[in-house]
Formats: structure tokens, C-alpha cells, sequence
């Protein structure tokens, strides 16, 4: 077994014992499709291990028998010594992961909220009309490099999202989720230019819940009420689904997305942070 597949292992495990994931959908892809750059402590095989990526964002995790031995610890200190611009994230901010960054003296510097609503609850999902001048379609082959170019003007700020790559779009299209009739695309009429896009995701093993998976519109085109137009339109396909539940994750400081959130039913139901020494 690679030193990868033993990684995920070792996060399978932590995720069953604390229902929460520790690592990202986007860390998970890495270590399935390359081998990484990454940190692990073994004794008598690997019991934990950290996924450091280009940008010196970190995961990692303990294998839940071999907690309070001093391995997160170790890999904290190994990974600020290799890194001492790393930043950590803590999946659910559980009490461990807040009493081993207080040890090393690291603050909270980004956190990301999870919100969720009931599919039949109130307020009830309602479609806009599309503005005139504008057309709504799903995903098509072909449709590749214009999501690319859409994603990367909308996220331009965003340390994760505005940099997917082609390659992250294919591994993320081979997925049993992958749904073209789930990623719904607005286009301008005029320039035939793709202004707004919504995202969708639902798991096949968990059909009961779907994702707010990413809402995109172009800088360009706001104020327009595209926004509004793709979120709901991403709201009742998944509603078509079957889905019982909605969730997503929101920058916990982007007070405008919360607050349109907010508005349309969503609650916060957890959080992820980052740590870092500051």
C-alpha cells in the first residue's frame, strides 16, 4: 500500500470515530490521483500523516488509537519546521485540534461555515424569471474551458477555488457524483459568453442529501440577478433529486453570500478553521 492509500486509510478511520472528516474532497482527489508531498510519523506502520499542499495549506490526522501520544504534536512541529508559513486546518474545530493549536501558539485565521436547510422548509424554493437577453441550459461536452474561464473570474480571490486547473475539473468529472444535468449554465445572449453556472452535487451514497456545490457568476454580469437566478435554479434541481436536505460552505466572513444564505432558509450547522502562527 502506498504511503497515500495508507493516509486515506488512516482518515477513513478518524472519520467514522469522529463524524468528521478530516481531510477535504480536494485532498482526498490528491492523494488518489498523485503522489503527494507529505509528512508522516510511523511506529510500527504509519499511525499518522499530514497533506501539505503547494500553497502551504495542511491536513492531517492521528489514527484514533494512537491519540494522546504526542503524533499530532510531532507532525505540527515537523511541518512548521519544513513550513513555517503552514496553515492548518481543523475540521470541525474539535476540542483536540483547538488544544494542539493553542500548544504551538497558533490562532484562528480563516473559517468556513457549513449551512444546511430542509428541502420542504420554509422559505420555499421559488425560480425567478430568467432576465431577458439571457438563456438557461445544463453542462455539455465542450462546455470545459468556458465553466474554466467563469470559475477563475469569479473566484479570482479565492485561495482554492479560483485556481482549479482542467485537471481538477476531469478528476472531479470522473466521480460516481458527476451529474452534467447538475452543473446548470447561464449564458448572455448577446456575446454568447458564460455569465452564471451553479454547481450541484449529490453522493450516491448519501441520496437523501445534496450540495450547493459552486455558485459562479462573472464579475461582468452582476447585478443582474443572476445570482439569485442560478442559486434557485441549483435549488430545485436538487429538489427534483429527491434530496430531503440541502447543505453547503461559505467563507464564515463573506457577510453577503451568509446573509443571502440566510434568506433563503440556510442555518449554520458547522464550521471548519484554519489555524496558523501569527
Amino acid at each position: 500500500m502506498t504511503a497515500a492509500k495508507e493516509l486515506l486509510a488512516i482518515a477513513d478511520r478518524a472519520a467514522s470515530y469522529d463524524g468528521v472528516d478530516p481531510f477535504s474532497e480536494q485532498t482526498r482527489l490528491a492523494l488518489r490521483h498523485t503522489e503527494p508531498q507529505h509528512v508522516l510519523s510511523a511506529d510500527g506502520g504509519v499511525t499518522a500523516g499530514a497533506y501539505v499542499a503547494d500553497d502551504g495549506a495542511v491536513e492531517l490526522v492521528v489514527d484514533p488509537e494512537r491519540r494522546r501520544d504526542g503524533l499530532g504534536s510531532r507532525l505540527v512541529q515537523d511541518v512548521l519546521g519544513k513550513r513555517p508559513d503552514a496553515r492548518f486546518w481543523a475540521h470541525g474545530d474539535l476540542p483536540g485540534a483547538q488544544a494542539l493549536a493553542a500548544s504551538k501558539g497558533m490562532t484562528i485565521v480563516r473559517n468556513l461555515w457549513q449551512m444546511g436547510r430542509e428541502v420542504n422548509a420554509s422559505p420555499v424554493i421559488v425560480i425567478p424569471d430568467v432576465p431577458a437577453g439571457f438563456s438557461v441550459r445544463s453542462f455539455e461536452e465542450g462546455d470545459e474551458e468556458a465553466w474554466l474561464d467563469l470559475n477563475r473570474r469569479a473566484f479570482d480571490y479565492h485561495p482554492e477555488q479560483g485556481k482549479m486547473t482542467r485537471q481538477d475539473l476531469d478528476e472531479r468529472m470522473a466521480e460516481p457524483w458527476w451529474s452534467p444535468a447538475g452543473l446548470i449554465l447561464v449564458f448572455d445572449d448577446a456575446s454568447g459568453e458564460l455569465a452564471a453556472s451553479h454547481w450541484t452535487k449529490v453522493e450516491p451514497a448519501e441520496p437523501a442529501t445534496g450540495e450547493v456545490y459552486v455558485v459562479a457568476v462573472d464579475p461582468g454580469h452582476q447585478g443582474r440577478g443572476l445570482g439569485k437566478l442560478v442559486t434557485a435554479l441549483g435549488l430545485d434541481h436538487l429538489r427534483s433529486r429527491g434530496v430531503r436536505r440541502i447543505e453547503l460552505y461559505v467563507e464564515g466572513d463573506n457577510d453577503a453570500a451568509v446573509a443571502t444564505y440566510r434568506r433563503l432558509g440556510f442555518e449554520r450547522t458547522g464550521v471548519d478553521v484554519m489555524y496558523a502562527v501569527t
